[in-house]
């Protein structure tokens, strides 16, 4: 595979977000928010979906439960059963207090150690409302209490290769920074928040990330139809460029986890520039990522 994106499923997503890599599958599973849908695809099986009565904005699987799921929707953390009859099925695992009316989860994965870690956000993005908070939970966990507050759009979650870092963006046009948190791992408590990358002069909005084995830092440039790689000590090092405006979110998979996967977005309007928008491409990294945790270890 070259450096040039491949069109892997013309998906027509309204956001396509949250793609993870099932290695017990060899398959790619992401989520469609506004349409509702979980999505996978496969080289053998090709692509299918499950749709579902909330949108589901972030997914990690479940340890030790083959096709499982955890996510993040709008009224709080799920557990999600893929049926035979296209549906999802849904248990409600913890509430989410929201800060305003009219929220969802947006970005999230699990750590290292197997914790779930979603922000939230206003529907209404462009109103710039500082509600949004990100949310640790635990196998065992029933209550959900925020752990950081005062974020617009949080997004461009990850973790070091080792855990030890924390990296989390927000996206919002007035803000578009990355910060970087030292993360107890004991605890998964993120402490000594600064900045790692100012987005503002750079092209493309932070969106979702992805880290690959030397600790690189990969997030999708949003509306600038980039990917970029920052080096651990921040230094933007390559881009890779896709053939839609909006690319939401970033994952490493194939059967050497060699592959970079990218979710987009295809919003409203004249898409003749960009006929693919909405879709998952697939782009040679020239590196690898790391197994994504899954939920509960």
């Amino acid at each position: 595979m070259s450096s040039t994106a491949e069109l892997i499923v013309d998906a027509r997503n309204g956001t396509g977000e949250s793609p993870v890599w099932r290695a017990d599958e060899q398959a790619l599973y992401w989520v469609d928010i506004p349409g509702r849908a979980l999505h996978r695809w496969s080289e053998g099986a090709g692509h299918s979906h499950w749709l579902s009565d909330e949108m589901p904005a972030c997914i990690a699987a479940r340890a030790g439960a083959s096709g499982q799921w955890i996510a993040g929707m709008e009224t709080g953390i799920f557990a999600l059963s893929p049926q035979d009859d296209g549906r999802l099925a849904a248990k409600l695992l913890a509430p989410v207090a929201h800060a305003a009316p009219a929220m969802r989860f947006n970005d999230g994965r699990c750590d290292r150690q197997g914790r779930f870690w979603a922000g939230t956000m206003c529907l209404d993005m462009a109103a710039g409302i500082r509600a949004g908070a990100l949310y640790r939970f635990g196998a065992g966990d029933t209550a959900l209490p925020a752990q950081l507050n005062d974020f617009i759009v949080p997004n461009g979650l990850a973790f070091s290769p080792d855990g030890k870092t924390m990296y989390l963006s927000d996206s919002h046009p007035t803000v578009q920074t990355v910060w970087a948190f030292d993360y107890e791992l004991e605890t998964g408590t993120p402490r000594n928040r600064r900045v790692f990358v100012d987005m503002n002069p750079l092209p493309g909005r932070p969106d979702g990330a992805a880290i690959d084995v030397d600790g690189g830092y990969w997030i999708c440039g949003n509306d600038a139809g980039l990917i970029h790689r920052f080096t651990p000590d921040g230094r933007l090092d390559r881009s890779l460029s896709v053939p839609v405006k909006k690319p939401a979110m970033c994952a490493f998979g194939g059967p050497r986890l060699d592959t970079l996967f990218v979710t987009s977005i295809r919003p409203g309007g004249d898409l003749s520039d960009q006929p693919l928008a909405g879709g998952v491409f697939a782009l040679n990294p020239l590196t690898q990522g790391l197994p994504e945790p899954t939920f509960g270890g």
